[in-house]
């Protein structure tokens, strides 16, 4: 039996990558292993070589292999975590993480080795409008292999967590998202959008149909108000969506792409309203970050979201085309309320969705599944 003490060999396998450069997985790939190797583990985490160009093999104590992916909106993702799978059973592993219930079928591969395997399971992702008959089934299969192949299941919202013991009968570990915003200086990325702190309005996310960007996008316009919305996100498999995007925004909507780092955190502490329009999923980052760097914010009204924010957080049904439009300009006539909205938002993130908690519990999982 491994001390209890010594340092584990840690995979993770089914994000993008790191350094994080698209969307929440790939944010928590890179605070999840950069927090493990300072504690002394040998951690792996598994890049798509196609998205990055000159990154050293070692990034903050975490080992980079970077593999190969079939560029394809259903296949990308299965591919690199394919070939991930089949690297890490020769890489001398004591433990996988993998991540995203699409990537459930690398489970089978790693239990037959021998590896203990714990897998991240996400949302309810097959219930996106994007995917196709073939693409929901992808996922409603992957939601069974997770629950009959991982040593571990992990969710990180209790709607989640209920939606596996209802339909598989397999109770999942709990462990949230974490948030641990810079206290870094802001950048310069206001003046750069041409922006004032706190006169501007805040949307970040994939640009999917269950994210709603369009219909923010109108309610903003149909609310008439005297500050600008910036809309941070991109998504390359949805670019008819993306173009109409642009196609109905005026001068008052800024619409930077994706971005991350400091700029992300300056803007998030920096707006006067962060929205969380989003349907589909469990927790989603963007809201949690936004709660922890200070942010007031208006979310579309679903389980997940309230498991999140609580009464730290205003909520609007994205369904109801008025209900939007009429938080906005409630909430730039009352500043001082939305002050008090930021300060406990803060308090709550800060108390339930820490980064280094978070990686205490992944920490002793692995402890666990590798003895």
């Amino acid at each position: 039996m491994r001390p209890a003490a010594a340092p584990l060999r840690i995979a993770i396998l089914g994000t993008r990558g790191v350094p994080p450069a698209y969307g929440g997985f790939e944010t928590f790939a890179g605070e999840i292993s950069t927090r493990l190797a300072r504690r002394g583990h040998d951690v792996t985490v598994y890049c798509r070589k196609s998205l990055y160009r000159g990154e050293p093999s070692i990034w903050h104590g975490v080992r980079r292999v970077e593999l190969s992916a079939v560029r394809h909106k259903y296949f990308e993702t299965v591919s690199h975590t394919f070939l991930s799978a089949l690297h890490v059973l020769r890489a001398g592993t004591d433990v996988a993480l993998v991540c995203n219930a699409a990537n459930a079928f690398a489970l089978p591969i790693l239990r037959v080795a021998r590896i203990p395997v714990a897998i991240n399971v996400d949302g309810i992702e097959r219930t996106r409008r994007k995917w196709n008959a073939a693409g929901r089934f992808v996922y409603l299969a992957g939601e069974a292999l997770s629950a009959e192949f991982a040593d571990a299941l992990i969710a990180d919202a209790a709607v989640i967590g209920a939606y596996y013991l209802t339909n598989f009968g397999r109770r999942p570990v709990m462990i949230p998202y974490g948030s641990q915003f810079s206290t870094a200086s802001d950048t310069d990325i206001l003046k750069k959008l041409g922006i004032e702190p706190r006169r501007y309005l805040l949307y970040v996310s994939r640009f999917e149909p269950e994210n709603n960007p369009l219909e923010v996008l109108r309610s903003f316009l149909d609310a008439r108000l005297d500050v600008p919305l910036v809309m941070v996100g991109d998504a390359p498999y949805a670019m008819d969506l993306v173009r109409q995007v642009h196609a109905q925004s005026t001068s008052n909507v800024i619409l930077p792409g994706a971005i991350y780092g400091p700029d992300y955190e300056t803007l998030q502490r920096n707006a006067l309203l962060y929205i969380q329009a989003t349907e589909v999923g469990g927790t989603h980052p963007a809201m949690i970050e936004a709660m922890a760097s200070g942010g007031a914010v208006l979310a579309n009204d679903t389980p997940e979201n309230r498991e999140v924010g609580g009464d730290t957080v205003q909520y609007f049904d994205v369904r109801e085309a008025a209900s939007l439009k009429t938080f906005l300009r409630r909430s730039i006539d009352a500043p001082a309320m939305l002050d008090v909205y930021r300060s406990k938002a803060r308090n709550r993130a800060h108390q339930l969705y820490d980064w280094e908690r978070v990686t205490d519990e992944y920490e002793r999982l692995f402890r666990r599944l590798a003895r």
